[in-house]
């Protein structure tokens, strides 16, 4: 798919034809550079479906709660969406997605679409793009989106920056009272559920929350969370809870702008701290940059401050047209500068890359990056520098974002340049000199990042 063809799939999306939702939810599961497009055409017609949380310790009972609570929707009208999150194995990445195997009553229900995500490693019991699956739904026309989280700990806790109402399920006979009055997550139900409420212990649950919820100062007109019970079972008590979320759902009908408002705000920090990172990995550090900056770390050779202080400065000079990229220094033999900057300052070299005529290393000094460049021919433009100049500085690199556009815009301003047309340089990236009567006799290559 190319993201042209984003408007097509989305209008497949809006008639809510489940290939298309399984296809896009599959795309923003992938960060496929398509689902980009994607997005950006069905948000505007997001906003409409009501999403309900469901959380809990494992073995709580939330996959079959969530199956009578679906039943109970769609008697009542409502299409659902459900979102089921797995956990994924830290060793193969693999997951079981078992969860649909509790929802096969609905497997030929037109009106129900069930979507198992992994984890894929992502903590706070959702799967990393949960909330994009969930707009993808909500642009389909679900009038309910179900979130069934990972059996969470304590403290994880992103369900509350996802959904519209939380549904916290708990089960007797787990543990001692004073589970109950922790921070995390007894912190954000909106609603707890005892579930399995015909075991033995389910009044004590019940009390012992209801103690928990008496510790607070309610504001006078706000939601206090109730504590239902139900076995899901049977579907006993299944009826209350859809009752339970429609009265929250009107009693806090005038506050629901402000908490999606938060969720926003939320999100929009996750997505920009990954692709900040993804900015830093594919465009600002060179290739095994990164893992030899853990290893000088790891050394003590420098602190993870220090370090990260100078990888953002690097990057925000990055995003600017002509800042300098390396200085080039022509060697004869460029191992005689390996072993001198190791020796006197400590500085990391990268393997050496041949580049066409010419074998090149970067030095990483922690700020600005030097290129050694010695020729592998008689005939190479740096030996012929070498034999008119001798060993030393060669030339300064500049980073551009496009280096076609950048050499343009040069030209319309009488600049000359040595290369025609850009050609290919060390890591993947595409280079151009700019001939020294147009600079002051001064040899600047531009650059642009392979990627």
């Amino acid at each position: 798919m190319a993201p042209s063809d984003a408007p097509a799939l989305a209008a497949r999306l809006f008639a809510r034809d489940p290939r298309a939702v399984a296809r896009a939810i599959s795309l923003v599961e992938n960060e496929a550079p398509e689902a980009v497009a994607l997005m950006a055409e069905i948000y505007p017609k997001t906003g409409r479906a009501y999403l309900i949380g469901v959380t809990g310790p494992p073995g709580s009972g939330k996959s079959t709660l969530v199956d009578r609570l679906t039943s109970d929707l769609r008697r009542a009208g409502r299409t659902v969406g459900i979102l089921a999150v797995d956990p994924t194995s830290p060793y193969t990445g693999g997951a079981i997605l078992g969860d649909r195997v509790r929802m096969q009553g609905h497997a030929e229900d037109a009106g129900v679409f069930i979507r198992s995500m992994a984890t894929r490693g992502h903590l706070g019991g959702l799967a990393r793009t949960t909330a994009e699956a969930a707009l993808i739904l909500d642009a389909a026309g679900y009038d309910a989106i179900v979130i069934e989280t990972v059996g969470v700990g304590q403290d994880e806790v992103d369900i509350v920056r996802t959904a519209d109402v939380a549904i916290v399920t708990v089960v007797p006979g787990t543990g001692d009272d004073v589970q109950a009055l922790k921070a995390g997550i007894m912190e954000i139900a909106d609603i707890f559920v005892v579930n399995k409420a015909d075991r033995e212990g389910a009044d004590r649950t019940a009390a012992s929350i209801e103690a928990m919820l008496a510790l607070e100062d309610w504001p006078a007109g706000a939601w206090r969370p109730p504590v239902l019970r139900t076995v899901a079972t049977t579907g006993e008590g299944v009826a209350e809870l859809v009752s339970a979320v429609d009265r929250f759902r009107a009693e806090t009908q005038a506050t629901l702008g402000e908490r999606r408002r938060s969720r926003a705000e939320w999100r929009l920090r996750e997505i920009l701290e990954r692709r900040f990172m993804q900015h830093l990995e594919r465009d600002v550090l060179e290739p095994g940059e990164f893992e030899r900056l853990l290893d000088r770390i790891g050394r003590r050779e420098t602190d993870p401050y220090g370090a990260a202080a100078a990888v953002l400065a690097r990057a925000l000079d990055a995003g600017r047209p002509g800042a300098v990229d390396h200085v080039g220094i022509a060697a004869t033999d460029a191992g005689e500068y390996v072993d001198l900057f190791a020796r006197l300052f400590g500085f990391e070299t990268g393997a050496p890359e041949d580049v066409g005529p010419h074998r090149v290393r970067f030095v990483e000094t922690g700020d600005t990056t030097l290129e050694l460049v010695e020729p592998r021919t008689a005939d190479a433009a740096v030996a012929r520098f070498l034999r008119a100049r001798g060993p030393g500085l060669h030339h300064v690199c500049l980073r551009v974002p496009d280096i076609d556009q950048a050499m343009a815009a040069l030209r319309a301003n009488g600049v000359r340049f040595i290369d025609e047309a850009p050609r290919p340089g060390a890591h993947g990236s595409r280079i151009a000199f700019l001939h020294p009567t147009s600079t002051g006799g001064l040899l600047v290559e531009l650059k642009q990042k392979g990627g």
